[in-house]
């Protein structure tokens, strides 16, 4: 995974994404997780050959890159807790 994570949780985007996917294809990686932000980049900047080869997971909080990384359920032992946020 490639991405910034802030204290709330999210995923922000981040530069680069061609590079990164191009090198974890020549790796032998075949799937990656993206910051729902860079979607756009793969769909521009990756080479079609490239978008085929590989599984593309895009998150927007780092729960669900949590879930794309180790599996739906697998992380059960932590609850659902109600979050709530400063608007200040």
């Amino acid at each position: 995974m490639t991405g910034e994570i802030t204290l709330r949780g999210r995923v922000g985007p981040v530069g680069g994404i061609k590079e990164k996917v191009l090198g974890a294809h020549r790796a032998g990686i075949t799937k990656v997780i993206l910051p729902w932000s860079n979607r756009k980049d793969v769909e521009h900047d990756v080479p079609k050959e490239v978008k085929v080869a590989m599984q593309f997971a895009y998150v927007r909080t780092v729960e669900e890159a949590l879930e794309a990384a180790f599996g739906k359920g697998t992380l059960g032992w932590r609850e659902k807790e109600v979050v709530m946020e400063s608007r200040l």
